[in-house]
């Protein structure tokens, strides 16, 4: 599996690298970049076989808020399928990691995982890339982190755990800061495992009545607003956990989304004017995409295939961010003037950002300018 595959003709200055469930996890965790969520009870083994979403490279199969409670157990037999499905093709040679996306499974709650993980064999492990935990707060993390490390044990295989941060008691100012060390305590006994950490602002705007309009980011409702920023202090610092974005609740119904012609703009000056560029549900989630990155959140859960070339085209890199974080990582102390002679790179204070965009540019490429986005993102 590859980024931008929806897009074969593009040149990039520096190409994005081939990944799957088996790629070093220092890697990994950049890559789930547009991750979308899907109902586990509908069939979507046609549309993996068929790259029916050729930029897909992450889909989540959920049995809790897309699938209700008397449909779990028909959601896990479909899964359970389509597991055996891609694991035989994939064991006679008919596919290959590269037509596998990250599949993920969005459990109910831990009675479910343990009910599920049940029904799981052997064969499935080289397809199954983990799973997603719901509400994950200090009182349930441990146990269902624990229960990954028996199955990882048990199958001698790796099997990721990505906790979704949506719990009301971060939600609430009071509780939130002991809460979020709670977690971080799990996490870090459990690090290996961990391959990004989710956060649910839908869930936190309900705490509160609130829901961003399409002329919004998540940034303008200041009491998510001021959680983000709490989750991202604590789990971001000293770059220890890849952290993905919220969902963007918007899509267009009409099928063909694309720009009438590629003008040449900065993007990102030209969304923060808000002048329009494709329609308002997109120019609204590439907006929000920009300030994601700038805060330092890295994929974003999405809902509609629509938003995947999006996602993962903002996360690319342009070729002067990668020359100047080639040049702080290479130096061993000091000051110096970047390459374009536009700006100082300080080695010490840029290192980390250094670190973080190099990983980002693996995963997503690097392309010339920030005119290139535009070509990017080409054609729904």
């Amino acid at each position: 599996m590859r980024h931008h595959l929806y897009n074969p003709d593009f040149h990039f200055v520096k190409d994005p690298v081939e990944f799957n469930k088996y790629t070093d996890r220092n890697v990994l965790q950049y890559c789930l970049g547009a991750t979308m969520y899907m109902p586990g009870h509908r069939d979507f083994t046609e549309a993996i076989l068929t790259r029916k979403y050729p930029g897909l490279t992450a889909m989540v199969m959920c049995f809790e808020d897309a699938c209700r409670l008397e449909d779990v157990p028909r959601a896990e037999e479909n899964s359970v399928h389509m597991l055996d499905v891609l694991a035989e093709k994939l064991e006679k040679g008919e596919i290959t990691y590269a037509d596998l996306p990250l599949l993920i499974f969005r459990v109910r709650n831990m009675e479910q995982f343990r009910h599920f993980a049940s029904m799981l064999k052997p064969e499935h492990m080289k397809v199954l890339a983990g799973f997603n935990f719901p509400k994950f707060n200090a009182e349930n993390g441990e146990a269902y982190y624990a229960f990954l490390r028996e199955l990882n044990d048990r199958f001698g295989e790796i099997l990721y755990g990505m906790p979704i941060i949506e719990d009301r008691t971060v939600a609430m100012k009071e509780t939130r800061m002991t809460e979020l060390l709670g977690i971080k305590a799990i996490l870090d006994r459990y690090r290996d495992l961990v391959l990004n950490v989710r956060v649910g602002a839908t869930d936190f705007s309900a705490c509160f009545g609130a829901r961003r309009d399409v002329e919004y980011t998540i940034y303008d409702i200041m009491t998510v607003r001021d959680i983000l920023m709490d989750i991202l202090n604590v789990f971001s610092r000293d770059g220890d956990y890849v952290i993905s974005g919220p969902v963007w609740e918007y899509f267009k119904a009409k099928k063909s989304m694309r720009f009438q012609e590629l003008p040449k703009v900065n993007i990102q000056e030209s969304l923060m004017r808000r002048e329009p560029l494709v329609s308002a549900e997109v120019d609204g989630l590439m907006r929000e995409l920009i300030l994601d990155k700038a805060n330092g959140f890295i994929g974003k859960t999405i809902i509609h295939p629509s938003h995947i070339n999006y996602v993962n085209g903002i996360l690319a890199v342009t070729r002067e961010e990668y020359e100047d974080a080639l040049q702080v990582l290479g130096a061993s102390g000091g000051v110096v003037k970047s390459g374009n002679a536009n700006k100082m790179n300080e080695i010490g204070p840029h290192h980390l950002w250094a670190e973080r965009l190099v990983a980002r540019a693996e995963a997503y490429g690097v392309i010339e300018n920030k005119h290139s986005y535009l070509e990017l993102f080409g054609t729904n």
